[in-house]
């Protein structure tokens, strides 16, 4: 663990003094310390983007689970991968919210109000980096469980977050395909929750890039799953297709159409797949776990099943089919308008 910070810490300080006569040449001297923690985050796109091309891709060749017929809906979904993982949204974060955030912990830290350190409930570990990892690792995950389940099971969140369930052609790239808002709101979120527990600058940058990894792979066309012991222990492809399957994975618990899983083939060529009445038995649908499956088993949403199923949102299927659509502008417009009840 240390020698891998050591190693990061030295790529990151040579790109930032690669970069840093740029910024003074631009007349932004002033924001040299956020410009550090920026080529970081940097670093760690481009690495993630390396396993993806070299790791993730070639297993999608080996053992697709469908084939690739709508290549223009996976384009549209490696932009929002490079707008996320090459640091745009952050810097767009950094400019509409990281000054709100400052404000908010600045006065909170001026009214006497430390921070929790967490990993310091377990006296003697406090030392071990992997140790402390891990316990931000588990609670962080919690927390991504109950906000994923929020995406589902709050309508107004739903309108948002459905955008990413209505990839229908779900690839290693499909992970960043969401409404900016709701990207706005999650990662929000999740920086005041790093702050509430107090969790260290590195380790937060450790545990985003690992998450986010490991989500790309769970998205990608592959057939791949970890093995009865596995499923339970990380979240896999097969585990996560479920959640994203049409009438399954995130439906209520009412009558409703859902994927019939004998007619996977039908589904992945022009044919409509077939659908049937069901009763949907678990509240907003199955498998929200992030990376560990044992939130989904603790609380009741855990579904092992190992067919494999298309990919979409159920309104997909009626006549006429909800259009979610094609283009980043027009995914970004139409999820502002069923926001608001207009789609």
């Amino acid at each position: 663990m240390n020698l891998l910070a050591d190693l990061f810490a030295s790529a990151q300080q040579w790109l930032f003094e690669a970069a840093a006569p740029v910024l003074f040449f631009m007349g932004l001297g002033n924001f040299m310390e956020d410009a550090y923690d920026a080529s970081g985050w940097l670093i760690v796109g481009l690495l993630q983007i390396a396993v993806m091309l070299l790791v993730f891709g070639p297993l999608q060749r080996w053992r697709p689970v469908e084939p690739v017929t709508d290549r223009t809906a996976i384009r549209s979904d490696v932009v929002y991968t490079l707008i996320h993982r090459l640091g745009v949204f952050r810097v767009a974060l950094f400019f509409l919210v990281d000054p709100f955030f400052d404000e908010l912990f600045g006065s909170i830290r001026a009214a006497g109000y430390g921070t929790l350190h967490l990993d310091q409930i377990l006296p003697g570990f406090t030392d071990i980096a992997w140790v402390s990892f891990l316990i931000y690792l588990v609670v962080f995950d919690f927390a991504a469980y109950w906000i994923h389940r929020g995406q589902h099971q709050l309508a107004p969140w739903w309108s948002l977050h459905s955008l990413h369930h209505s990839q229908r052609q779900m690839t290693m790239w499909s992970d960043n395909r969401n409404h900016l808002l709701d990207d706005l709101f999650v990662d929000s979120l999740l920086v005041l929750f790093a702050q509430a527990i107090g969790v260290a600058p590195g380790q937060f940058i450790a545990i985003v890039a690992l998450t986010q990894l490991s989500e790309s792979l769970q998205h990608a066309n592959v057939r791949l799953g970890f093995g009865w012991l596995g499923e339970r222990l990380w979240v896999s492809p097969r585990f996560h297709r479920i959640h994203h399957s049409i009438g399954l994975g995130h439906e209520s618990p009412v009558k409703s159409k859902a994927f019939n899983p004998s007619s996977l083939h039908a589904s992945m060529g022009s044919a409509q797949p077939e659908v049937k009445s069901v009763g949907v038995t678990r509240p907003g649908g199955h498998n929200f776990g992030v990376l560990l499956p044992f939130w989904d088993v603790l609380f009741g949403t855990a579904d092992f099943d190992s067919e494999l199923r298309a990919t979409g949102i159920r309104d997909q299927l009626q006549e006429p089919p909800r259009d979610y659509g094609n283009g980043i502008l027009r995914q970004q417009w139409l999820g502002l308008k069923r926001l608001f009840g207009r789609a």
